[in-house]
Formats: C-alpha cells, structure tokens, sequence
C-alpha cells in the first residue's frame, strides 16, 4: 500500500539547517532532522510507524488532507511525504493474525505442487484491495 500525507516542516529556532515536521493527519505523529535529508527520513519512518500502530490496533487509517488546504506560519512549508506500507509493515509489523481459510483440493494440489504460499497470495491481495479502498 502506497500513501502520501502532508507534512509541515518548521525550521529550527537555532536556524543550525533542521526541522521540525508534523503531520496535521496524524494526531501526535511529530519528528524532526538536523538538514532537510534527515527530516524527510525521519518523516517517513514516523508516518509508517503511526499508521502501522493504526493498522494493527484495527482501527481506519485517516485520509491525507488536500495539500493546497494546509495553513502554515512565517518560514514554515508543506511537502508531501511518500509512504511504502507494504515494505515498512514487511520490516517492522510484529502483529499477525491467524486465519483459516477453504479453497478448493484441486487449487491447494496446484499451491502446494508450485511452491505458491497462500498466506502469501492472500496478504498481497488484500494489500491491493486495501490500496484501492483508500484511493
């Protein structure tokens, strides 16, 4: 699942070169980086983790606000920051449910005869359906 959420980012009062960066989406979703590379990183690493802890906990995950819509102050701008859930929840998603499923015997000869995982197909589809649901 691809996402892109708008983040205002802040620079630092000290003017050293780094920023603060909120989510106005993501309720206390709040980091920051000493140049503007590191921001963007840590920006994405928090988003993941705020929504991968929504995913879990089973609750809908916000839907981004229009970029154009967000108010900033004095030096403060907005930037769209990418999101890959899908490779962020591989990395760091701890939480796993057990589901049982029933396909037919001739379609469970043909996985198991071709090596096809069926938690594996299962989770990449829902992962695409679940895409399309938020778009």
């Amino acid at each position: 699942m691809k996402l892109a959420y708008p983040a205002v980012f802040t620079p630092y009062e000290d003017n050293s070169g780094g920023y603060v960066v909120e989510f106005p989406d993501l309720p206390g979703c709040v980091t920051g980086g000493d140049d503007m590379a590191e921001a963007i990183f840590m920006a994405e690493d928090a988003a993941s983790g705020w929504l991968l802890t929504e995913l879990e906990e089973g609750h809908k995950i916000p839907e981004a606000s229009n970029f154009a819509k967000i108010n900033t102050e004095g030096e403060q701008f907005v930037n769209l920051i990418a999101l890959d859930m899908d490779s962020y929840t591989a990395k760091y998603g701890s939480k796993a449910v057990k589901k049982t499923l029933t396909i037919p015997a001739w379609l469970n000869t043909y996985a198991e005869d071709n090596n096809i995982s069926c938690s594996a197909v299962l989770q990449e589809a829902l992962s695409k359906m679940a895409q399309s649901s938020i778009q």
